[in-house]
């Protein structure tokens, strides 16, 4: 995987080699790469708020709710639970899963799942969004559309994640993949009251990010941008009609400066991203996850 490093120009601009360079890779071949440069450099915010909503996502099922409700760490240490997960997905995502940072994070976040009964299918349907809430989001809000390139690219990433995680029965294509979601939806979507206290639960630590005047408006803001069927089985409502034009007029607007300039650094990685439970650094890899699932895989390992 290639190693080059982009700057921007003059210090806000987008340099043009990195897509020049995401032109020129065969997704079947360098879909690390790719992904790297995608989160990286081309859509790091969106990426990051795609995979919010994608764990928003998965607590439409009550049972992958009921599992995180009986952890309580979503209730009790939100911030931290939010933080390491971002942490460790970001970790594989921006150094590849062949490197040895990236293999680390994929072992430990095995080791964690491993104190969990958590079935198959429920992790595919997790593995599922991070497929396509990215793919979505960017194709909605980004700054440009992501090529069919660039989508199977996140495709074969995360494919290949779920290889790294034991999985079985991964769908072959996006097209099988959605077919999957569709009748699991089906299935398990439904009301109950364990996925509204992990939704509200992911409500209070967003509201944590913004002065008190401006807490009011994460909740609707959630409800804005996920569907019908999952404001039904979080009891939410769709807020009013000029609210939804509001949020979705906001993030076209920030399309266009966004097509030349960028603020974000460059590239974006773990290491110069602001982890609100972290603020004095970052720590050991293998540190992050439930306190008391780390104390008995140090002690396992001592």
């Amino acid at each position: 995987m290639s190693n080059t490093v982009y700057k921007r120009l003059a210090g806000v601009f987008r340099n043009p080699a990195v897509r020049r360079e995401l032109q020129q890779l065969d997704p079947e071949r360098d879909y690390q790469r790719m992904v790297q440069l995608l989160v990286g450099y081309e859509f790091p915010f969106d990426v990051t708020r795609a995979l919010e909503l994608a764990l928003f996502h998965t607590y439409a099922s009550p049972r992958t709710s009921a599992l995180l409700m009986r952890t309580g760490e979503f209730e009790r240490h939100g911030q931290k639970r939010y933080d390491d997960t971002s942490i460790l997905i970001a970790w594989f995502m921006q150094y590849g899963l062949d490197t040895e940072t990236g293999r680390r994070a994929i072992t430990h976040m095995n080791r964690i799942h491993g104190f969990y009964q958590i079935e198959n299918e429920d992790f595919l349907m997790v593995l599922s969004t991070f497929i396509f809430y990215p793919i979505n989001w960017i194709n909605r809000y980004g700054w440009r559309e992501l090529t069919p390139g660039e989508e199977r690219a996140f495709f074969l990433f995360f494919r290949e994640v779920g290889q790294l995680m034991n999985l079985t029965d991964i769908p072959e294509t996006l097209e099988d993949l959605r077919k999957f979601t569709d009748r699991y939806e089906a299935e398990h979507f439904r009301y109950a009251e364990s996925n509204r206290r992990i939704a509200d639960a992911t409500v209070r630590i967003v509201e944590g990010w913004f002065p008190k005047p401006l807490r009011f408006a994460v909740q609707p803001t959630f409800a804005a941008l996920i569907n019908d069927k999952l404001r039904e089985a979080f009891g939410y409502k769709k807020p009013a009609a000029w609210f939804c034009q509001l949020l979705e007029g906001s993030f076209w607007l920030r399309k266009w400066p966004l097509r030349w300039l960028t603020f974000k650094p460059y590239p974006t990685l773990v290491e110069n991203t602001f982890h609100r439970t972290y603020k004095a650094g970052l720590p050991n890899l293998e540190e992050l996850g439930p306190e008391k699932i780390s104390q008995r895989i140090r002690q396992r390992s001592a």
